[in-house]
């Protein structure tokens, strides 16, 4: 499994920015799909999940209201919609991919995913 990440930029804080998250090899191994986020200086952490074969979706309590995760079978693409950003979701956001069953108790954790794509840049300046 392949994952590329893309999307990110320079937005104004406020503002709004969609990534996008390819996924390619055996996608049909792919059950669940994350997104987490590394700020300079700072260990990287959850963002959002979703359940790719099913309607569940988890978010951190910090982006609760302003992201929205999405996915597009057809496309194999998984998108995280990000708005009314501000200067503390400056970071770089990676996307990943968990080959097992949807498990809320782990989906917010980095062990839970078997791969990750390069990460793509989002800086919101103020």
């Amino acid at each position: 499994v392949q994952l590329q990440a893309s999307g990110g930029g320079l937005v104004q804080a406020g503002g709004s920015r969609r990534l996008s998250c390819v996924v390619s090899g055996r996608t049909s191994s792919v059950y669940v799909m994350g997104w987490f986020r590394q700020a300079p200086g700072k260990a990287r952490e959850f963002v959002s999940a979703m359940n790719l074969f099913g309607a569940s979706t988890h978010y951190a309590e910090f982006v609760k209201g302003r992201f929205t995760i999405s996915g597009d079978r057809n496309k194999n693409t998984v998108y995280l919609q990000m708005n009314s950003l501000d200067a503390e979701d400056t970071a770089v956001y990676f996307c990943a991919a968990r080959l097992s069953f949807w498990n809320l108790a782990l989906v917010n954790k980095e062990s839970a995913y078997e791969h990750w794509g390069q990460g793509t840049q989002v800086t919101v300046s103020s």
